[in-house]
This record gives C-alpha cells, structure tokens and sequence, in this order.
C-alpha cells in the first residue's frame, strides 16, 4: 500500500486553513448559537462581499439589522448609498 505524500498533505491542510475564518471571527461566531441572526441577515451577508468594498445596503436591511442584532463586520454606508428596493 502506498503511503499519501508529504507535499500532498500539506497542499490539503494549506487548502483548508485558507478557507477559515479568523480567530475574531471565530470569537464572534461563538458567541451566537447560528451563522447568522436570520435569513434576511444572511442574504445580506451573502450580497455584499466579505471586505465591505463594494457595500449593497437598504433601509430595510438597516431597521433589521438593529431589530434583529445581527452580528459580524460592520457595512459602513453614507445615507446617499442607502437604496430603497423598487
């Protein structure tokens, strides 16, 4: 029986450690019993990319975020990029 390769494992463990969260988003994950506050938090989360650079954000999302405490990086908006769905 062949054993697996050295280079091998190490390709799979540098895989999978790339695809982690990082150690303040572990703490921030832990102290909340799902992924996210709601369907509507994850949506959101899903839509606007992990950096914030690119942020999609409407005044529906705002109001359930602070009703539902959502959690997570913070999507810092000027009220002029602030859409209302149509």
């Amino acid at each position: 029986m062949e054993s697996i390769s050295p280079v091998i494992v190490m390709i799979g463990i540098a895989t999978l450690a790339a695809g982690c969260a990082s150690t303040d988003e572990w703490q921030d994950w832990r102290g909340h019993p799902t992924h996210f506050a709601s369907g509507q938090h994850g949506s959101f989360s899903l839509q606007n990319n992990k950096d914030g650079s690119n942020p999609r954000v409407s005044g529906l999302d705002i109001a359930e975020a602070k009703t539902e405490t959502w959690w997570g990086k913070v999507i810092t908006v000027k009220p002029e990029q602030i859409f209302e769905p149509g």
